[in-house]
């Protein structure tokens, strides 16, 4: 970790330009999935793309047909299958920014030998039709319309059926909230190197923001010297257990005063933010802590000065004891500015 100085009023101004630069070039990575594999069921953060990947054999040329069903949402929509046999879709961000919370339905249909899919979807009426018969099923939207999971049982038993040669695929993901978690960190001793990590539903390849920065911490005007001791980065959500996946981020206190620091993780793109707090203890014992604020140079100029001067006095036998206060002189303590988030420090100020 660097250790940067600059003035508050330059603060400001780096944050905000990298943080712009951050929300122009940032967008939300995609969870994938992969029909068929029930293994687990993945939570996507609302506002987050999902990935639908998958191999289909025999190159139909009417491609595949993909059915999204949830709670008041049904997207059907095909896709052509590639060279390799594979296929790949995208459910937008902007389709999952408006989904309720709960479990959603993907099913993926093959037309299989007569090269046609013999259940479709008819936006016109909202029905689910059997092209053989030319008969609905069942209605999936508008009045009178199934809700999952009953709708995705219904779909599975009529394209199932021993009179459609049509096969599928399914497999299920969450939707909920954007979250992120900070994972207990503890108390730290001065200079030692700690990992904080959590957990979030954002997608893998997802960007949050981590900020540290000490409590003492108070913002000054521009044209005054300020001082505090944190750290801070970006770091890119990655695979974990549990249909959660984690972050983490590494740092040393070496540059750290002995004091109390808060901890804020927030997403780049998607609105989530998540604090804890910590406390760097003094590492050696018997020694006075530096004051919180102020970062110590390692060298501090002491003019001692005797407690009493003794002086003869005329027309006295005794000498006179003049008392002077001791007097300690600091020498000039740079200005000491960790560099923390540049964008996070931005933000930190605002919310005070």
């Amino acid at each position: 970790m660097n250790t940067h100085r600059f003035t508050g009023h330059n603060l400001r101004l780096i944050g905000l330009l990298l943080l712009l630069i951050a929300l122009c070039i940032s967008s939300a990575a995609a969870t994938t999935l992969n029909p068929g594999n029930t293994a687990n069921v993945p939570s996507i953060a609302r506002g987050d793309p999902v990935s639908i990947h998958g191999i289909a054999t025999g190159q139909p040329q009417i491609g595949l047909q993909i059915w999204f069903i949830g709670y008041n949402f049904a997207k059907v929509t095909t896709v052509n299958v590639n060279s390799d046999d594979s296929y790949d879709y995208e459910l937008q961000g902007t389709d999952t920014a408006n989904l309720a919370s709960g479990e959603y339905f993907v099913l993926v249909q093959d037309p299989m030998e007569n090269g046609r899919f013999d259940v479709v979807y008819d936006p016109s009426s909202g029905a689910v039709m059997n092209v053989q018969t030319e008969k609905q099923i069942y209605q999936l939207t508008g009045s009178g319309s199934l809700q999952s999971p009953n709708s995705v049982n219904a779909l599975m038993q009529a394209i199932g059926s021993q009179n459609i040669d049509d096969t599928f695929a399914t497999v299920a993901f969450y939707v909920s909230p954007p979250t992120v978690n900070i994972n207990p960190i503890g108390d730290l001793q001065e200079g030692e190197s700690v990992t904080i990590n959590g957990t979030t539903n954002l997608a893998i390849g997802d960007n949050l923001l981590v900020s540290v920065v000490s409590s003492s911490y108070t913002p000054s005007p521009k044209n005054q010297a300020s001082a505090f001791s944190g750290s801070g980065g970006e770091v890119t959500v990655v695979p974990g257990n549990g249909g959660l996946n984690t972050w983490s981020y590494t740092m040393d206190t070496s540059t750290f005063t002995p004091d109390e620091y808060l901890v804020t993780v927030s997403g780049v793109v998607q609105q989530v933010t998540a604090t804890a707090s910590f406390t760097v203890q003094c590492s050696s014992s018997g020694e006075t802590c530096p004051i919180p604020g102020f970062a110590s140079t390692g060298t501090t100029a002491i003019t001692t000065v005797p407690t009493s001067i003794s002086t003869s006095v005329p027309g006295t036998l005794t000498p006179v004891s003049t008392s002077v206060p001791v007097t300690t002189q600091h020498a000039a303590v740079p200005v000491s500015v960790c560099l923390v988030s540049i964008a996070a420090v931005f933000l930190y100020r605002r919310r005070i």
